[in-house]
């Protein structure tokens, strides 16, 4: 079942560069952008566009789908475990970002700056 364009879960998002992310928000979908679980207890159609922003141009395909997917396990559990390493490095990322913010914020205006 390739991914559920009509689902309220299903997001599309195009960046500059030309690349494209397509996923699903509640993150059941294992082998997106290709394709969505079958019989996913959470499908929900779409039932209302609120204050979204359409483009003029139509959603690129996905990229080519690898072989395998769909009928090796292995793939879904090497994709999700690539999630987990860059959702554990989030924390971390976030808090040098914050401490660098901190440090040159608006405090610094009020410092004594040296001639």
């Amino acid at each position: 079942m390739p991914m559920r364009e009509n689902c309220k879960f299903y997001e599309s998002r195009a960046y500059p560069n030309g690349e494209t992310v397509r996923k699903c928000d509640l993150d059941l979908a294992p082998e997106a952008p290709w394709r969505c679980p079958e019989n996913c207890a959470a499908y929900q159609p779409r039932l209302a566009d609120v204050n979204w922003q359409h483009g003029t141009l139509v959603t690129p395909p996905p990229p080519p789908e690898p072989p395998g997917v769909g009928e090796d396990p292995s793939i879904a559990a090497l994709l999700d475990e690539a999630e987990d390493i860059v959702n554990a490095a989030v924390p971390r990322v976030r808090g040098e970002v914050d401490a660098e913010q901190r440090s040159s914020g608006w405090k610094s205006w009020f410092r004594r700056r040296k001639s």
